[in-house]
């Protein structure tokens, strides 16, 4: 009945309980704080520790969890949730021990308004273990987790340096609404590093609104550039009145969800002006919604002075260096936009009875197994993505009838479950415009099938509707061991793993969560019409992505992957051209 801590790990900190069992001959500073911390390392773990004291941060508990025999970072992160003292949750990741009890604490902690901060290690291995669906090659721990712990509430960091900036933002200011960035500058140095650095990390400034720039321009003086960043030199500096107006005017903003101030907190007494202004911004900061956040040219050392007055202004975060605070934003901004699962919406009727048959089979099997492309598209269209026409034929004359029905020009494919990447056997024939090229066609891939798989039995030959132009695209389902399924996105065609232009969400997505996760694709520009191509359908794509989270919210438990490529969206309407769904089978087969 006793809870075990450990083993394999450095000791565990608890100030509130003047209790330490870490074998550091380091001095620790003890006294309680807002900051608790989880690691599977203690190494990281106090390194962590060591520099958010450096920062002024307090942290009042430190628990390394080692082997996790017993208790789980996901028990400690519950623990926090309901103590007191705790405002903010660190978590150092190298794995996940049990998925669900994890993403349970981050929803607590969500619900609770502490903010779960998690540095999780590397790809997974295991990962890419559906490599038998090109989607399966393209997920890993780290994409998948984002994915999903990001929707249950969990603010990933992608290093330390990032772990220590979004603590410092989350536990001085509130979360900001949206993505829009503001900033005032001081230097017009800084401003084009802050440019730079935005690009460089995904981050992007308002557009500042024209009643806005009417506000600025008539404050800072005709023929002033005015832009965001605003660069206010003197003017915003000429008096503490100028300061403080500046900085309404770019609140006042409605695109402006998040305002960025250039500024180091004072190192010893002698800058009178400075401190003032930045009291003065204390003011604003706690009574406005909006939050304001520093951020400096460079990382620097906090003397004691410096987090004495940082202790005087408990609602303004100090990021350091540019290019770590643009960081810190983008993953702040991640996880505003991150979507809380949507609510259960019911299988479709007309999926019931197949997904049921697929439970079936999969509990039979006794290895993974790939459903043929038709079995696939049946599983598709049943949770209703739109599938292309076609008719699967046993012979070059029942081909012909099939294609005259169809209408040329027409699509060969082998169909066999044995065959998942029938363009590398050369099992796929394009553009066939007449029943000659057809019946030669037939015969060639009889030919090349023998060739690629001696004695293969085919289930047949499939005629399918020729589709062209259009943008073609790739959706799909990944099951990540650690996270379970995730929902994928991206451009589609041969180039899928080439460009790797995918993005990957929790499959309990609704509409506004299969739009966002467009936009973090490059093919979301194709889609909107790119270089002259007309604009493509986009919302029928969202709708196959959200039908393609619900297949993974049936089905996560005996699907290993889906792929659904390319899935090819033109001015009216998307469809899917190809399908394949791997079956875990055996012991991944368990029950609903």
């Amino acid at each position: 009945g006793m809870a075990v801590s450990g083993p394999n790990c450095f000791g565990n900190l608890v100030a509130a309980e003047s209790f330490v069992t870490m074998p550091d001959d380091r001095p620790q500073d003890i006294g309680v704080g807002p900051v608790s911390i989880v690691g599977q390392s203690g190494g990281i773990a106090t390194a962590i520790k060591r520099t958010l004291e450096e920062r002024g941060i307090k942290v009042g508990a430190l628990v390394t969890s080692g082997n996790e025999a017993g208790l789980n970072s996901a028990d400690y992160i519950h623990y926090f949730v309901r103590d007191p003292e705790t405002k903010v949750i660190v978590c150092y990741l190298e794995s996940i021990r049990d998925r669900d009890n994890f993403l349970s604490a981050c929803r607590a902690a969500r619900a609770a308004g502490k903010p779960v901060v998690v540095m999780k290690l590397g790809t997974s291995r295991a990962g890419q273990a559906a490599a038998l669906a090109h989607t399966g090659a393209l997920a890993g721990s780290a994409a998948a987790f984002d994915a999903v712990a990001g929707a249950a509430g969990a603010i990933r960091a992608g290093n330390l340096d990032e772990v220590i900036e979004v603590v410092e933002y989350v536990l001085h200011a509130p979360l900001p609404k949206g993505t829009g960035i503001g900033a005032i500058t001081l230097s017009g140095g800084l401003r084009g590093m802050m440019l730079d650095a935005a690009e460089r990390n995904g981050v992007r400034f308002a557009q500042i609104q024209p009643e806005t720039q009417a506000r600025l321009e008539a404050f800072m003086g005709a023929g002033s550039a005015v832009g965001n960043p605003l660069d206010g030199g003197y003017t915003v500096l000429s008096s503490q009145e100028n300061y403080l107006k500046a900085i309404d005017i770019m609140l006042s903003d409605p695109g402006i969800d998040l305002l960025l101030m250039q500024e180091e907190l004072p190192r010893e007494a002698g800058s009178a002006r400075k401190e003032n202004n930045l009291r003065e911004v204390e003011k604003l900061a706690a009574r406005n919604g909006k939050p304001i956040c520093f951020v400096s040219m460079i990382s620097y050392g906090l003397t004691a002075y410096a987090r004495d007055m940082h202790a005087e202004l408990p609602h303004l975060p100090f990021l350091q260096e540019v290019d770590k605070a643009m960081r810190a934003v983008r993953v702040i901004g991640n996880h505003v936009t991150s979507v809380a699962p949507a609510a259960e919406d019911g299988t479709p009727a007309a999926a019931a009875d197949i997904a049921a048959r697929l439970r079936a089979a999969a509990a039979k099997a006794s290895k993974p197994f790939t459903l043929s492309e038709p079995e696939s598209k049946a599983l598709l269209a049943a949770y209703g993505v739109p599938v292309v026409r076609d008719v699967v034929t046993p012979d070059a004359d029942a081909a012909a009838r099939a294609a005259e029905e169809i209408g040329y020009p027409v699509v060969l494919k082998a169909v066999s479950a044995e065959l998942p990447h029938k363009t590398e056997a050369g099992a796929v024939l394009v553009g066939l415009e007449d029943e000659a090229a057809l019946r030669q066609g037939f015969a060639l891939i009889l030919a090349n099938v023998e060739k690629a798989k001696p004695g293969l039995k085919l289930d047949g030959v499939m005629v399918a509707e020729m589709i062209r132009g259009g943008t073609e695209l790739a959706v799909g389902i990944a099951n990540d061991p650690e996270v379970g399924p995730v929902v994928m996105f991206g451009g589609g065609g041969v180039a899928l793993e080439l460009y790797g232009d995918v993005a990957f969400a929790d499959p309990a997505l609704d509409r506004t969560g299969a739009a966002r996760l467009v936009d973090r694709t490059k093919a979301a520009r194709l889609l909107a019409g790119w270089r002259g191509q007309p604009a493509a359908d986009r919302e029928a794509v969202e709708a196959a992505i959200v039908a393609i989270g619900r297949i993974a919210r049936d089905l996560g438990d005996v699907v290993e992957a889906v792929d659904v490529n390319p899935f090819v969206a033109r001015p009216e309407g998307a469809v899917a051209l190809d399908a394949l769904v791997v079956v875990r089978g055996g012991t991944g087969a368990g029950g609903a």
